[in-house]
C-alpha cells in the first residue's frame, strides 16, 4: 500500500470537511453498531476543556503507558500529519490502516444510508472518531484517552466507556455551537460526566463551576479539583522545563520533572495525575511513583509554548483565545525576562470568529513588530482583515503572503535581545512545522501543497519534530 493510496484516502476524508461539524450521536453511533460496538472493548478517560485538554491527554496517556497499559490516545486537530491524531502508546497509527479504516467506514457508512439507518453522510470529525476506536481494539488496547473535539455532551467522542471525565476549563469559545454564555458552555462540556464516572475539574469562572456542579450532584459523580482534591507545589524552572510535586487522594510524587515551558503546564500535569490515579484505581493498579516521574519525564508535546530555536529564541504557540494568548504572554515573562518588547516579533495568523481583539491585547506588551500572515484554510481571515485590529496596539505592522515569508521577516525584526513568537492557530504552527513531504497538506479541502517555506527552512532546524 503506497503513499498514493494515502493521499487519496485522506483527500476523500478532508473532502468531509465541507459537512461542517453536526452535533449529535445518531450517525457515530450507528456506525459503531455496525461496527461491533468498538468502543465498549475500551476503558477511556474523557477529556474535554477550553484550553489545555490535548496536554492533559497526552499526560494521562503517558503515565498509564509506564504503568504497562497499551494505551491509546485520540487528540484534534494535528499539526503536521494526520496520524498524530490516533496513536497507540508513542506509536502513530499506520498509514495501511487509515487506508483501509477509512475505505470500511466509507462501506458502511453507504450501506447505513441506502438502508435508511442514518439521514447523512458522515462528517470528517465522525469518521476519524469512529476510525480510531475501530483500530484501538484492533490493537488490543487497554485504556484510551479521547479528547473531545468540540464541546462534549453532543461531541462524536460522547459514547465512551468512561471511567473518568475531566473539564480542564471553560471560556467562551464556539457560542455559535456551544451557546452565548459561560454557564451554556459548562452545561455541554459537562455532559461527558455520566453516572458511575469520577469528575475532575480545572479552575473554572464561578458560574461556570455552579453548572458543573450542580449537573455533577444531580448525577452522583464525585469531583476532584485542581488546588483541593489534586494539587501541584514547589514549583522550580530550569532552561528546558519545570520541576514540582505532585498529589491526589492516598498518593503524593515528589521530583516530578517536566520537558514543558508555560505557568499553565503544572496545572494540566495535577490533573493529568489526578485521572490517571482515579483510572489505575479502578484497574487495580497500584500507582508507581518512579513510573510517573518516567512519564513526565519523556513528555513531548509539540506546539505549546515550544521553543524551537535559540540566540534569538522563537517559540511556537498554538493559542487561539484571549485567554490562551494572555497564559502565553504570562509564561514568557518568565522564560525570557530580559527581552526588549522594541528588538522582539510576533508573527499572528487566526482563522474567522476568533476574538482578534482580545487575543492581541494579550499579545501586544511582548513586542513592538507584528507580522501577520495568511492561514491555509477556507476559514482563515486574510492579513488585511486582522490589520485593524493591530492597528493602536502594535507600532510596526507587517503583511506576508505565507507563513514561511512571515516567519523571516519577523526573525529579521527579531533582535540579540528579543524573541520570536509564532502563535494564533494550528494551522499556522503545522504550516512552519511541516519539514516531511511524505504527509499530505490537507489542511482544508481544495487547497494544493504549500509553497516551499524557505525562510522557515534558513532557521534552525526543530528538534526531533517527530518524536
Amino acid at each position: 500500500m503506497g503513499p498514493e493510496e494515502y493521499r487519496e484516502a485522506l483527500e476523500r476524508l478532508f473532502r468531509r470537511r465541507r459537512f461542517g461539524m453536526r452535533p449529535g450521536l445518531e450517525v457515530t453511533r450507528a456506525l459503531l453498531d455496525a461496527l461491533g460496538h468498538p468502543e465498549r472493548t475500551l476503558p477511556a478517560v474523557h477529556i474535554t476543556g477550553s484550553k489545555g485538554k490535548g496536554s492533559v491527554a497526552a499526560m494521562v496517556q503517558a503515565i498509564l503507558s509506564a504503568h504497562g497499559l497499551r494505551t491509546g490516545l485520540f487528540t484534534s486537530p494535528h499539526l503536521v500529519s494526520y496520524r498524530e491524531r490516533i496513536r497507540l502508546d508513542r506509536r502513530l497509527i499506520p498509514p495501511s490502516a487509515v487506508v483501509r479504516g477509512i475505505a470500511r467506514i466509507e462501506s458502511l457508512a453507504q450501506d447505513l444510508e441506502r438502508s435508511g439507518a442514518i439521514d447523512r453522510a458522515p462528517t470528517f470529525f465522525e469518521v476519524t472518531t469512529v476510525l480510531a476506536l475501530d483500530w484501538f481494539r484492533a490493537q488490543k488496547a487497554d485504556a484510551i484517552v479521547v479528547e473531545v473535539g468540540i464541546g462534549g455532551r453532543l461531541d462524536a467522542t460522547n459514547v465512551l466507556e468512561t471511567r473518568v471525565g475531566v473539564l480542564t476549563t471553560i471560556e467562551l469559545e464556539h457560542t455559535d455551537v456551544l451557546g452565548p454564555t459561560l454557564s451554556a458552555i459548562a452545561g455541554e462540556k459537562v455532559g461527558i460526566l455520566h453516572a458511575g464516572v469520577r469528575g475532575l475539574v480545572g479552575e473554572l469562572p464561578p458560574e461556570a463551576d455552579r453548572v458543573v456542579r450542580a449537573e455533577a450532584a444531580r448525577l452522583g459523580v464525585p469531583l476532584w479539583t485542581l488546588g483541593g482534591e489534586v494539587r501541584f507545589d514547589g514549583r522550580s524552572l530550569f532552561e528546558d522545563g519545570q520541576s514540582f510535586s505532585l498529589a491526589a487522594p492516598g498518593h503524593t510524587v515528589d521530583g516530578v520533572h517536566l520537558p514543558l515551558i508555560g505557568r499553565f503546564q503544572p496545572g494540566n500535569a495535577a490533573l493529568a495525575f489526578g485521572a490517571a490515579v482515579a483510572f489505575l484505581a479502578s484497574t487495580g493498579t497500584a500507582v508507581d511513583a518512579s513510573r510517573v516521574r518516567k512519564a513526565f519525564a519523556g513528555l513531548r508535546w509539540p506546539g505549546r509554548l515550544e521553543r524551537v530555536s535559540r540566540r534569538p529564541e522563537l517559540f511556537y504557540d498554538v493559542a487561539h483565545t484571549p485567554e490562551s494568548a494572555r497564559a502565553v504572554a504570562q509564561s514568557l515573562a518568565e522564560v525570557s525576562p530580559l527581552a526588549d518588547p522594541a528588538e522582539s516579533a510576533v508573527v499572528f495568523g487566526c482563522l474567522g470568529g476568533k476574538d482578534v481583539a482580545g487575543i492581541l491585547d494579550a499579545l501586544a506588551p511582548l513586542a513592538r513588530t507584528i507580522v501577520l500572515v495568511p492561514i491555509r484554510s477556507e476559514r482563515g481571515l486574510r492579513p488585511e482583515e486582522i490589520r485593524p485590529f493591530a492597528q493602536g496596539r502594535f507600532p510596526r505592522i507587517v503583511i506576508a503572503p505565507s507563513a514561511g515569508e512571515g516567519l523571516g521577516l519577523a526573525r529579521a525584526a527579531t533582535g540579540t535581545d528579543g524573541f520570536t513568537l509564532v502563535i494564533g492557530s494550528d494551522y499556522l504552527v503545522g504550516e512552519l512545522m511541516r519539514v516531511d513531504e511524505s504527509e499530505p497538506d490537507l489542511s482544508d479541502p481544495g487547497l494544493g501543497p504549500p509553497p516551499l517555506l524557505a525562510a522557515a527552512a534558513a532557521e534552525s532546524p526543530p528538534r526531533d519534530r517527530h518524536r
